[in-house]
């Protein structure tokens, strides 16, 4: 299943062949710096098993994202269903990504961010998209940021699932565009990240 397609990059579900390429981004130091909990083997392939489900059976997940010239995994970016009541109320959609090391600072995140904010407003005809990030992680702020995300500090909250072990990392900051801005934004963003059209579509 191919979500959609950019320049560069195939949106696609994932395949058994991913594997390895999403346990390594799961347990990865740097990639998981502000997450609290790196993953084992067995931990990441559960994960992958249930992503995968919720990607076939409702259209939402986070999606592998590949190169188009090779179909190779470099991580993911997907549209996701958030379970993060009281703070984001139940089907919130969230945009998030994931990034092997090898793959950064190339704009990857960038592009397939912007074609999934697209797919999400014009395709699944979503009201609103929020993203999430420790106040540390610049990074993914700096992404955020860059597809016309906005800051909205009344929703700014401290993750349950984050322990209190890890009090750095429990403070999260929230941005979201709505889908009347987004339209806005969209008439002027770079056409380097525009959709191509899908190879196919299941």
């Amino acid at each position: 299943m191919i979500i959609c397609e950019t320049e560069r990059l195939v949106i696609r579900a994932w395949r058994e062949s991913d594997r390895d390429l999403f346990a390594e981004i799961n347990s990865d130091p740097k990639v998981m710096e502000f997450f609290p909990h790196r993953r084992s083997r067995a931990e990441a392939d559960a994960l992958f098993d249930r992503n995968n489900r919720d990607i076939r059976e409702t259209g939402f997940g986070f999606f592998a994202l590949a190169l188009r010239e090779s179909d190779g995994p470099l991580g993911f970016c997907g549209l996701a269903r958030t379970d993060l009541e009281p703070h984001l109320p139940n089907g919130t959609i969230e945009i998030g990504w994931r990034l092997a090391v090898p793959y950064w600072g190339k704009g990857y995140v960038t592009e397939a961010a912007l074609a999934l904010l697209e797919h999400g407003f014009a395709q699944r005809k979503l009201a609103e998209i929020v993203s999430f990030a420790v106040p540390a992680n610049t990074r993914s702020i700096a992404v955020m940021k860059r597809i016309g995300l906005r800051p909205d500090p009344t929703r700014d909250f401290d993750h349950p699932r984050v322990p209190e072990t890890h009090p750095h990392l429990k403070r999260h900051v929230v941005y979201a565009v709505k889908a009347e801005e987004w339209k806005r934004y969209a008439d002027v963003r770079s056409p380097v990240y525009s959709l191509k059209t899908p190879r196919e579509r299941v």
